[in-house]
Order: structure tokens, then sequence, then C-alpha cells
């Protein structure tokens, strides 16, 4: 069945409604107002949200996918409040914020001031039973150091490169691996330092040591604006997270509210995207059979589901979409009586080098770290599965991924008997990954882009993972797209 454009207005089609094609189809709304354009957000699944699903279950509140966003990159928080949502935004809870490394079956604190790669404070980190004392002589080696060589400062390296080259093989198995695989769930020897955390490139650069950075950024942060600057604080700056007392999905229920009546269409796959030079229109085909016409495109699909539909407008850019790889990852959420976890969950959480090989590659202490996530007398822990590193864990049906969970969480908090219940929820290739020249193939990428009139690209697989990346490249997107269709005649 074929549709025709009638009407004055001009027509975007969104395709993908995760929380970077809600914000791509609201902010056109916003922009451009429903006299002058119509938007149309395709979403192939029965929900929108995408990977931010929150779920209550006696009591608890579970998050499926990401349970927090960070306010040091502003585009969520921005949105959150233009869209009224201010008041239900809470920070992590100022008690216990730290987070713990395991090592053996102890779970060590992250020495205070350590930030990803490297430490800010030297006596912290000199006693921490995280590292041997070869480990440690190793990575106070940063100070003396030398930058890296002008002619190579330019080319792409890895993060296990360069948490060797600056730091050691101890600091990058033991912290850097498995922080950063928290984040990105990546293997450190793919990674593109350069695509991920330029800011340690630029360390380097301006400071030579790594360690002196970070004294001396320390010193000069002021404490309202980096409450975790504060005694007692280790690991992420757990107080620049934030979530909503009703937790991550209440930020994309917000922004399909907010869309015009009809404007969100669930269970609508699309097979197909063609464009008619002649009528200089784009041309989606869904799986249903039906034709729609529309003046722009935006295409907030994972880049793998995004490809097929290119492949016959610019087979280069299909190609070059494709090759971005994807990690598979699982939450594991577990519900607990307190009485029956005899660790104190004196932290946030804690992480899982790949050395100790483990099921498990990160736990988050949910009900500690924000409030309403667990009633009286109970908590909440949610574990992370799966990722680059570990697929086959990935692979495990629901009980015996439950059961090797359960097995990290006897060894390592202590916890003998079994939860009230467990939520398991997978994401299948939904991490991308940031391999070694990732930004020259998205420069590739943007290049083809602006040969093909009216079309563009968001999600998580160009220039950010997070939540905030993911709204910035959205309503980006959004902004470009309109300009170019104010632009013709």
């Amino acid at each position: 069945m074929s549709e025709e454009i009638t009407g004055v207005r001009r027509r975007v089609i969104v395709i993908g409604g995760g929380v970077s094609g809600l914000a791509a189809a609201h902010r056109l709304v916003e922009t451009c107002g429903v006299g002058q354009l119509e938007v149309v957000l395709l979403e192939a699944s029965a929900r929108h949200g995408g990977t931010l699903r929150t779920e209550r279950r006696d009591g608890f509140l579970l998050e499926g996918g990401p349970d927090a966003f960070i306010s040091e990159k502003p585009a969520a928080l921005e949105l959150a409040r233009r869209i009224g949502l201010g008041p239900r935004l809470i920070e992590t809870n100022e008690a216990h914020r730290r987070s713990f490394v395991a090592r053996g079956n102890r779970l060590h604190p992250t020495p205070e001031g350590f930030q990803l790669l490297a430490p800010s404070s030297l006596w912290p980190f000199v006693t921490s039973g995280i590292f041997s004392w070869r480990g440690k002589a190793r990575m106070a080696l940063d100070l003396l150091l030398p930058r890296r060589r002008a002619r190579d400062a330019e080319a792409d390296e890895s993060l296990a490169d360069f948490v060797r080259r600056r730091l050691g093989r101890e600091a990058l198995e033991r912290m850097a691996q498995p922080m950063v695989g928290g984040i990105y769930t990546a293997d450190p020897e793919l990674l593109s330092l350069r695509a991920t955390m330029p800011r340690f490139l630029e360390m380097e650069r301006a400071h030579r040591s790594l360690i002196l950075a970070l004294r001396r950024a320390a010193r000069t942060r002021t404490t309202p604006e980096h409450p975790d600057r504060r005694a007692g604080v280790s690991g992420a700056r757990y107080g620049l997270f934030l979530s909503f007392d009703s937790g991550m999905q209440t930020l994309t229920d917000a922004l399909a509210a907010r869309l015009p009546a009809g404007t969100l269409r669930l269970d609508t796959r699309v097979a197909a995207l063609s464009f008619d030079p002649q009528a200089q229109q784009w041309i989606v085909r869904t799986h249903a059979g039906e034709e729609l016409r529309a003046h722009g495109v935006v295409v907030a699909l994972p880049a793998h589901a995004a490809a097929p539909l290119l492949r016959e407008t610019d087979a280069g850019l299909a190609a070059e979409l494709e090759a971005i790889p994807y990690a598979s990852t699982a939450t594991v959420n577990l519900a607990y009586r307190r009485e029956d976890v005899p660790h104190p969950l004196d932290g946030f959480g804690f992480v899982v080098p790949a050395a100790e090989r483990r099921a498990t590659l990160a736990c988050s202490f949910s009900s500690v770290k924000f409030a309403g996530r667990a009633p009286e007398g109970c908590v909440l822990l949610r574990a992370f599965v799966g990722g680059a590193l570990q697929p086959a864990t990935f692979e495990l049906d629901d009980e015996r991924m439950t059961e090797a969970v359960r097995r990290d969480l006897r060894d390592l908090l202590g916890v003998e008997r079994a939860p009230l219940f467990t939520r398991v929820e997978r994401w299948p290739r939904s991490m991308p990954q940031y391999h070694l020249g990732h930004l020259a193939r998205v420069a590739r990428v943007r290049a083809s882009l602006r040969r093909l009139p009216a079309l563009r690209l968001c999600g998580n697989a160009y220039e950010g993972a997070g939540v905030p990346d993911c709204i910035r490249g959205g309503e980006e997107a959004a902004d470009e797209l309109a300009a170019s269709l104010r632009s013709i005649v």
C-alpha cells in the first residue's frame, strides 16, 4: 500500500523508538511545531524506550538497562528539566560514595581519588590491597616518564597500550580493564582511547604525567560543583550521577507522552529505505507492506540494523556501518532480605577484573546507590554479565546465568541464601565497540551522509554510548535535518 504526502507540511520519519529516536522526534516537534512539520516515529517492538526499561515488582524498582546518567554531559539533564522532570531527579545517596574491586575472594575499596586509569592521591593508592608493591612502584613511574613522542601523538592508541605505557601491566589488569569494562564492556586491547577517553591523552599532552594532572585538577575543583571530592569517595565521580525517582524509563515515557497523538507507531518494523530523486522524497517500506514517503529521515537504530536499510542507497555507507562491532550484555537483578546479605554494602558496588575469571563483570548495590529501589528490610543487587571479553556467559540460559552470578555473590559478599526473586534482562548486540580507527570510520560515515539529502543517523554507535550522548546525538540530528529542510525552497 503506497501513501502520498498531502498538505503543505513537510514530513520527517524517525526510525527507532529508543532514547535517541525519542529525543530526535521530540526535538523536531519542539523546535518546528506541528503546524510546520509532521513527525512519524516508527518502532519495531511493542514498547518504546529501547534499553531504558524500568519494572516494579513487590516493592522493588528494577532497571533492565542504564540506571543513571552523568550530569557532566549536559544533554540529558537539560532535556529532563525542559520537559518538567526536574523535580523528579534524584542524586546518588551521600553515604558510601565509593566502589570496590574484586581480588581473590575479597573486595578492596577503590583508592580515594583513583579515577578510572590513574590515582590523584598517593597515600590511599600506596596503602591499597588491590596492587602489589611492584605494581605500585611501576605506576609511580608515571611521575617520571616522558610524554609520547610528537610524531606518534596523533596515531590512534589502544587503551591497553596507553595504560601499560604510562602505568604498567598491573594497573591495566587490576583497575583500568574492569573500570572501563563496566562502561564499554569492551576489550581494552582493541578499544580506541581517543574515541572513548580523550581527556587522558590531553592530560599527557598538557601535564606529561597523569598522576600530576589529576592532582592538579583535584586542587582546582570546588566542592559545590564536585561534591564527590570530599573524603571517602573513590572510583567513579558518583556525585555527578543522577536518576529519576521512578527509574530511568521515566524519561522515555515522558518524551513519548509529549509527542502529538499518532506520532509514535509501535510494532512497525522498517524493511527498506530508498530515495526518489524525481520527487526528492524518501520512501520507507515496512514489513507489513506499507509505503511511507517523507522529506527527511532520521535513522536512530544500532549500526548493524541501519546498514541493511541503506545498502540500496549507499553500499559504501552500509559497509562502514556493518563494520562497527557490537557486544551483547545482560543484567541480573537479585532481590534479598537485608539479613541474608552478610556484607555491610558500604559502597555502591564492585567491579571484577577479567583476570579473576568470574562470570560477573560488575555488581551495583542498587538500593544503596539510589533511594526507593527496595522496600524496608530488603536490598537490591544488580549484576552485569557478558560483554566483549565474556561472550560465552551471555549465551547461558537464565537459570545457569543466575547460578553463576550467585556463586560470585557467595564468594565476594558471603550470600548463601536464595534471593526472593531474580530478573534477567538480555541486550543482544547492544554495546558498540569503539575499536581502533573508530573516529576515522565515523568521519567517513559523516562524509557519506553529506552526499545524501535530508538523512541523518544517531544512536550510541558513533560519538558516545551513554544516555546523554544518545540524547545529544538525537537532538543534533533533528536540528541539522530541520535546517536542511528549511533551506529547501
